[in-house]
């Protein structure tokens, strides 16, 4: 949905932005000082010694130099300046600096051999800082460099309580058109690992080598990233700091109690928070160094070729407490010790599995909920922090999950005057009571994302794990509310039936304390525009779970046949690409569903709606194959629509578009030793629309996590040895689990800045991003040159003389062997163990009813069992049952015998 704020920044594209801008403090008008290293063309702002430009041999610019104009006022941070809170010892009070705040041309040094520019601070930094900071860009061994050397010039100990280096890189998307973003701009995240730790800055591109920000070496202790701070700016004025085309910048913290013990207070950070102590005449140095990697995918490379300390987290950091996680170290100093916070929260023992001498090998295991931080310090002094989040059993977590949205979030209250009633809606964890008012009207009204996420999950949770009370109150909503109300009799889907009109709901007692007066409080006409082509998504992905459920357990379903479930989602495929609904030529989010639709289509034989569907879909595909850049959404940049563009790219064989999408996704991403980053795609405006906490800000696990996950675990299942796609794809499928808390609750997303790190009061739009984890989290069995044989998503019980893994993960309806290129799915059952005998050429698979730790999950009384070859393997032909087995639907049937069923596959 396009408010007024964000069209303005769309019409500033048209606009001469450096007209906008008044004289400033930075100095541009006295010119730069240039410099040539094998890596980088710079230049440096000659009165602050700021970075102006940072150039690539190969041409690309990590710095926004054509934006430097608009920001070069006092307060706009670049990339050299410094911040830092210190107190004399034995003071209670800090005392700020901080280079950007009022800033004056800094004291020119002396350059040397390797030095090739140097500055006194003092100038720009309050008289009162307490300390003297000199700083230097130095080539170091053709490395380039950005060194402070802190020096207390006091008669008396000083405490440096917080010091930070802001970093600024072009993440400005504000006047730029699509093809300008794409190939200027770059995003950048931190692994907050201390002196492990490193900022990676990625060219939208996805093809482009990432720039990576690293402690430098002879300091890494001192220099580590122990804290990510967000940097405040003002806001009115081009280009829009905080908006939605400008997320804005972060601060790479080298110590953080000074705000731990103030603004952070009450919050546990990432990290624990340390000063140091400086004696009269002291000088500490803290560095940063700046390196390219080859590519996305070879970040670990450069990281290890750098002597930085590498982790590798199967199946990711988010770890469900009945799997095995297993963590793979990397550095040439060996571990010394391994601690946990909090205490007793995990457990770890040594394992044999890797191939490489520089890996060594853990297995963890979970033995709490939530948040842990395992600490590495390696027999040279650097400290490594790796960021887990822990879970119930993933079943589990799934039951908890459908039992709160069909309990504490259903809404029976038929007089309520917009007919909400009955269904699963919105939930304030906070308050702990359903979200039946809020300004943004369709948070309470049952559509837009932030209003049918909850009940999508809770269909598409009936899907992955059935249960017959949940499954008659889905049936109930459907029957008596989203038929009929959210949606018309004619197909089109409302925006939200909830909406701000007094004179037409009388009776209704709207709250005087909330402000009606903003666009989103939409009245009648408004909320019942059905022109908006994202909604009707959810709907077809409710009527596809239900058809799932009710081909697969039909004796849970009693109000409508598997047949009306099935055609409901083509009739509403067909409204959706009415020529009046908007954004249909847009990816949009959660459409996967469409894709799995399709294929039920096929396989149920119903051509006539299945070629329907194909063509709506090959209309919108052949628009995005004529364009470079077709991700764009309602927003002026997204990562909404990718997920869509693949999966109709990669059905209809665009083998370009793919790519560019897949390209497009790993460049906002990340693969990092953090649960929260991990998989974590870039979203940080969304918190306006559907949160309870509402700012601009990185967010982490929101649903671009779940749905963009699915291209890459797809494009992994045609590659199986790419192995950066499957942990990435992984990390941010496993996402959506940690959203869900003890007691079932869904957040929106968790909020990223230090001084909150929590989870939004608001089920939003989760939605969406449990359909990625429902669609597309599995077992995933491969064959590593480095780590040997490992399951995402199970154990791995013995690889010899057989492999056995243990089907562990959340869903277990999804099982994939890469070395064969093979995905076994099941309609019906779940998966309970996979045997593989290479030797022999024989696979197994043991289905069960139901899981066995998941009391309330319906069983299913026969398998269905899918088989797809999803790549081509030398050697591997045809995987078939090696018993008699009947096939429906595509399905092939497995009868239980003694509570489960075997099927001994022959590959041939």
């Amino acid at each position: 949905m396009l408010g007024p704020k964000w069209q303005l920044y769309l019409v500033l594209a048209a606009l001469p932005l450096f007209s906008l801008a008044d004289d400033g403090t930075l100095g541009l008008d006295d010119g730069f000082i240039a410099f040539k290293t094998p890596t980088f063309e710079l230049q440096l702002v000659k009165d602050s010694q700021t970075v102006y430009s940072l150039n690539t041999t190969f041409g690309f610019n990590f710095v926004p130099t054509d934006m430097m104009a608009l920001r070069q006022n006092d307060s706009n941070y670049h990339l050299g300046d410094i911040t830092f809170r210190a107190r004399k010892v034995g003071d209670t009070a800090w005392t700020s600096g901080d280079s950007a705040a009022a800033r004056k041309p800094v004291t020119t040094l002396p350059a040397s051999d390797h030095v090739l520019a140097a500055a006194n601070l003092s100038p720009t930094l309050p008289s009162d800082s307490l300390l003297n900071i000199t700083r230097m860009w130095t080539l170091n061994e053709d490395v380039f460099e950005l060194l402070f050397d802190v020096q207390n010039l006091q008669e008396v100990p000083v405490e440096i309580g917080a010091l930070g280096a802001p970093l600024e890189f072009n993440n400005i998307f504000t006047g730029r058109t699509a093809a300008q973003t794409n190939e200027e701009c770059s995003l950048f995240d931190p692994y907050i690992g201390l002196g492990a730790g490193y900022v990676q800055v990625t060219p939208l591109l996805g093809i482009l080598p990432p720039l990576l920000v690293l402690p430098v070496p002879s300091s890494s202790s001192g220099s580590q990233l122990e804290g990510w701070r967000f940097l405040p700016e003002d806001e009115s004025n081009p280009p829009y700091y905080q908006s939605q085309t400008f997320e804005g910048l972060y601060e790479w913290q080298f110590h953080t109690l000074a705000y731990a013990e103030n603004e952070w207070s009450g919050v546990v950070p990432w990290n624990e928070p340390t000063s140091v102590v400086l004696q009269p005449g002291e000088t500490k140095s803290y560095g940063l160094q700046f390196r390219l990697a080859s590519s996305i995918r070879g970040i670990e490379d450069a990281l290890i070729e750098a002597n930085r300390p590498v982790a590798v987290g199967i199946p990711g950091y988010i770890l469900p407490a009945d799997q095995d996680g297993k963590l793979f170290l990397n550095y040439p100093s060996k571990v010394a010790n391994i601690t946990v916070w909090p205490s007793g929260a995990m457990t770890w023992t040594s394992n044999s599995e890797s191939r490489n001498a520089s890996w060594v090998g853990y297995t963890m295991k979970a033995a709490a909920w939530g948040r842990a931080r395992l600490t590495v310090t390696y027999e040279d002094g650097t400290l490594q922090t790796v960021h887990y989040y822990l879970t119930k059993a993933g079943a589990q977590v799934m039951a908890d999950l459908g039992n709160f949205l069909t309990t504490s979030q259903w809404y029976n209250d038929t007089s309520d005057p917009f007919h909400r009633a009955p269904s699963v809606i919105s939930y304030d964890r906070e308050a702990e009571a359903v979200v039946l008012n809020d300004p943004r009207v369709w948070i309470a009204g049952l559509s837009d994302e932030a209003g049918a996420g909850s009940w999508l999950a809770a269909a598409m949770k009936q899907y992955v794990q059935p249960n017959a009370e949940e499954v008659a109150k889905m049936e109930i909503y459907i029957n008596q509310t989203l038929w009929g109300t959210v949606q018309n009799y004619n197909g089109t889907v409302k925006k939200s039936v909830f909406f701000y009109q007094p004179d037409l709901a009388p009776d209704y007692n709207y709250p005087s304390d909330i402000d009606w007066t903003e666009w989103w409080s939409w009245d009648q006409a408004d909320a019942w525009a059905a022109d908006r082509g994202y909604d009707y998504v959810h709907v077809i992905g409710a009527y596809w779970s239900m058809y799932r459920v009710a081909r697969n357990y039909p004796d849970l379903v009693q109000l409508h046949t598997w047949e009306w479930y099935i055609n409901q989602a083509v009739v509403t495929v067909a409204a959706m690409t009415q020529d009046d609904v908007g954004y249909v030529d847009d990816g949009l989010m959660d459409e996967t569903s469409i894709r799995f639709l399709l294929d039920d289509l096929k396989r149920e034989g119903l051509t006539a709606n299945a070629s329907f569907v194909e063509s709506q879909m090959r209309a919108r595909e052949t628009i995005w194959s004529g364009e470079r850049y077709p991700f764009g959404s309602e927003m002026a940049w997204d990562s909404t629509g990718q997920e869509g563009v693949y999966a109709w790219a990669k059905y209809f064989n665009d083998t370009t578009t793919a790519t560019n999408t897949i390209n497009s996704i790993i460049a906002y991403q990340p693969v990092i030793p953090h649960w929260g980053y991990n998989g974590n795609a870039r979203r940080y405006w969304d918190s306006i629309y559907g949160g309870k906490l509402q700012r601009i800000e990185r967010q982490i696990h929101h649903y671009g996590s779940g749905l963009n996950a699915l291209p890459l675990i797809t494009q992994f299942q045609s590659d199986p040895t790419d192995y950066y796609l499957l942990r990435g794809g992984y990390g941010g499928l496993s996402g959506p689990l940690s959203n869900i808390d003890e007691g079932g609750f869904a957040s929106a997303s968790f909020h990223s800045f230090e001084d909150t790190l929590k989870w939004d009061g608001y089920s939003g739009d989760y939605g969406p991003n449990y359909v990625g984890h429902a669609l597309g989290i599995g077992t995933y069995i491969i064959d590593h040159p480095s780590f040997g044989w490992q399951a995402f998503g199970g154990n791995v019980v013995s690889t010899s003389p057989t492999l056995v893994v243990q089907t562990l993960d959340p869903v277990r309806r999804r099982v994939f062997v890469a070395p064969l290129g093979v995905l076994f799915s099941l309609d019906a059952g779940v998966f309970s163990t996979v045997e593989y005998d290479a030797g022999n050429g024989t696979l197994t698979v043991t289905v069960a009813p139901k899981p066995e730790d998941s009391a309330r999950a319906a069983a299913a009384s026969q398998g269905r069992l899918v088989i797809t070859q999803t790549a081509t393997i030398s050697g591997v032909g045809s995987i078939v049952p090696t018993s008699n087995l009947t096939r429906d639907a595509g399905a092939w049937i497995v009868p239980f015998e003694g509570g489960s069923g075997v099927v001994n596959l022959v590959i041939a």
